[in-house]
């Protein structure tokens, strides 16, 4: 491609984005879910709740699941001033292997992520793994997206999981999937600090 051609090329290209730019003008809050098999939804969560912690925003997570060990994005975060970490799971199901206890769980947090989604204070919540509370019949739907649509209007919400119910998908403004094509524990390669937790 010669000179010409790619400067014509950027400039129409610069003309589209400009466009789009103009036209997004409504200022608020947003809901993300982050969705798929593939491995890095809960990392993708974290890298923009680092982002919001750059611009010294109030953030918050609440683990629906993990709780077994601590995992190397909390121990690196949890002294921050401006972030509230709740962990309030009890591990993954096939290893509580207790359901009453694992619904307790749920309905514990949830009660602490609707105390947050009604507190303007915060800028970023994080609901990690909170997709399979709903799969697997511990919360019910609807309470949360009531919750999410009545939330402070510049509060942004990323719920991670990796499937999502329809209620919430229909008021999401971001859905992004994670797509797994090989993964190293397939392969044979065990877990390990840093990369799975």
């Amino acid at each position: 491609m010669s000179d010409a051609s790619h400067l014509n090329r950027m400039r129409r290209k610069k003309d589209v984005v400009d466009e789009r730019i103009s036209k997004a003008t409504e200022e608020r809050g947003v809901l993300i879910l982050l969705k798929g098999n593939g491995k890095g939804k809960s990392s993708s969560a974290f890298g923009t709740m680092a982002r919001s912690l750059g611009h010294g925003q109030q953030c918050a997570v609440i683990q629906f699941i993990k709780g077994r060990r601590e995992t190397g994005e909390y121990l690196f975060f949890r002294d921050h001033p401006k972030l509230d970490w709740h962990i309030m799971g009890h591990g993954f199901t096939w290893e509580t292997q207790d359901r009453e206890r694992d619904i307790e769980a749920a309905q514990d947090a949830w009660l602490v992520a609707k105390g947050l989604l009604e507190n303007p204070a915060y800028q970023l919540i994080v609901l990690d793994e909170m997709s399979y509370m709903f799969k697997y019949g511990y919360l019910d739907p609807e309470p949360v997206v009531e919750a999410l649509k009545r939330r402070p209007a510049h509060q942004n919400v990323i719920i991670t999981g990796r499937t999502m119910v329809t209620p919430l998908q229909e008021i999401a403004d971001t859905i992004s999937v994670v797509q797994d094509e090989r993964h190293a524990f397939r392969g044979g390669v065990k877990a390990q600090a840093g990369i799975e937790y």
